[in-house]
């Protein structure tokens, strides 16, 4: 079950987070339903994945491991000096990375590039790309959201993990994005809501962007920290790592349900 794969990518999140003491728990527990839905039940040969918010990487590294694309003793060497497995996704470092991410901002740019190859190639794969919501404060962002509709590049897919909190606060405290949903249709997108933890949602949510004649915007109501309870829509979560105590309780937590 998609939920069991989530569980144990949840603890090898924090597993990675713990073992390099740096990274970010808050954004990558958020993300982590989202990244399960798409390897484990939705992408298909040929699609790439962007992890715009590349600071969540150890979600991604952790998903790519569970599908046994590289050991899962390797995560104990996550932000460690001579590691492939970095702070943010490096290109030709990591099988399954399809883009490097991390300068926050540049992931949609970088999926219309594929998108519009595909179209040349006259290639019927996707592109996904996930962003953060503090992440689309970035202006480029906004560009590449008019040059997705300008092309009616209906094969980009892309996430917001609306976790609602950023590094220094809450979105609307730091700059508010709302109404997210009515900027990006005024930007000639097809949008849908749901529940970002919710996989039925997250699938047929796909499932609906794939049948549109435009870009779709998939906004994830997600939970900073989700699985966790101390540490869940906590801003101080955002970039630091658990002690010894809080990783042994978070982990309890995990196995005996937490709050998934």
């Amino acid at each position: 079950m998609l939920s069991d794969i989530s569980r144990e990518v949840r603890k090898d999140i924090l597993y990675q987070i713990f073992s390099a003491q740096s990274g970010h728990p808050g954004g990558a527990l958020s993300v982590a339903d989202i990244l399960v839905s798409i390897y484990f039940e939705l992408i298909n040969e040929g699609d790439k994945v962007i992890l715009s918010k590349g600071h969540a990487s150890a979600a991604l590294y952790a998903v790519l491991a569970e599908k046994g694309l590289f050991p899962k003793e390797e995560l104990a060497s996550f932000r460690k000096l001579g590691s492939r497995l970095q702070g943010h996704p490096a290109l030709h470092k990591v099988p399954g990375i399809d883009a490097p991410s991390g300068s926050l901002g540049q992931g949609l740019s970088i999926a219309n590039g594929i998108a519009l190859s595909f179209k040349l190639d006259k290639k019927d794969n996707v592109v996904y790309c996930i962003l953060g919501d503090g992440e689309i404060n970035e202006g480029q962002v906004w560009e590449a959201a008019m040059s997705s509709a300008h092309y009616h590049l209906n094969n980009v897919i892309a996430f917001l993990d609306y976790n609602k909190l950023q590094i220094d606060g809450s979105n609307d405290e730091v700059m508010t994005i709302a109404p997210v949903a009515d900027k990006f249709s005024s930007f000639g997108w097809f949008v849908q809501a749901i529940d970002g933890h919710n996989f039925d949602e997250i699938i047929l949510a796909v499932k609906n962007a794939r049948a549109q004649d435009k870009p779709s915007m998939i906004i994830a109501n997600t939970i900073k920290g989700k699985g966790v309870s101390f540490m869940e829509n906590k801003a101080s979560w955002h970039g630091t790592a658990p002690n010894e105590e809080e990783y042994k309780l978070a982990l309890d937590e995990l196995e005996n349900g937490g709050g998934l």
